[in-house]
């Protein structure tokens, strides 16, 4: 089940998506310490690389730069991805690179909730809120080859 909800008028502006599980949200400049935390992660930095978010103010210019840029433009760009109890699990969504004809999906977890569904429940109702909302018909998957938990998700599709 996909469907959008407002908490506040701040967050009615934020496109939400709703899993029975997760709840998918703009990032803010508050997830800053919680982006630091997931892209110091070594199996973040193994898998994606150093994004050179190393403290609040990187992880403050990354989001003005990466995400929020991305909404701005797109509508759409990486969502803050929690559990229905707020924890923070990662971050999921849509990227729009120059190098590539459509959109990527992206997505990253902290590896304490990886093996748990969550990479492919959030990542399937983002490909259904976007096709909905958006009317997006095809999105890439950009994995590393060694990278299996991500490709048995992508695979999925």
């Amino acid at each position: 089940m996909v469907s959008r909800r407002s908490r506040s008028p701040v967050l009615a502006i934020l496109s939400e998506v709703e899993t029975p599980r997760l709840t998918l949200r703009r990032m803010q400049f508050d997830d800053a310490p919680m982006l630091v935390r997931l892209m110091n992660e070594p199996s973040f930095i193994e898998n994606i690389g150093d994004r050179g978010v190393h403290s609040i103010e990187d992880a403050h210019r990354y989001l003005r730069e990466g995400p929020m840029a991305m909404y701005e433009k797109y509508g759409f760009g990486l969502w803050h991805t929690a559990l229905k109890d707020g924890t923070f699990v990662g971050m999921c969504g849509l990227l729009k690179r120059d190098n590539l004809p459509d959109p990527d999906l992206g997505y990253a977890y902290l590896p304490a909730f990886w093996g748990q569904g969550i990479a492919y429940e959030a990542a399937d109702a983002t490909l259904v809120h976007c096709a909905r909302k958006f009317g997006l018909k095809r999105a890439l998957g950009v994995v590393s080859e060694g990278n299996a938990g991500s490709i048995r998700v992508l695979a999925i599709w």
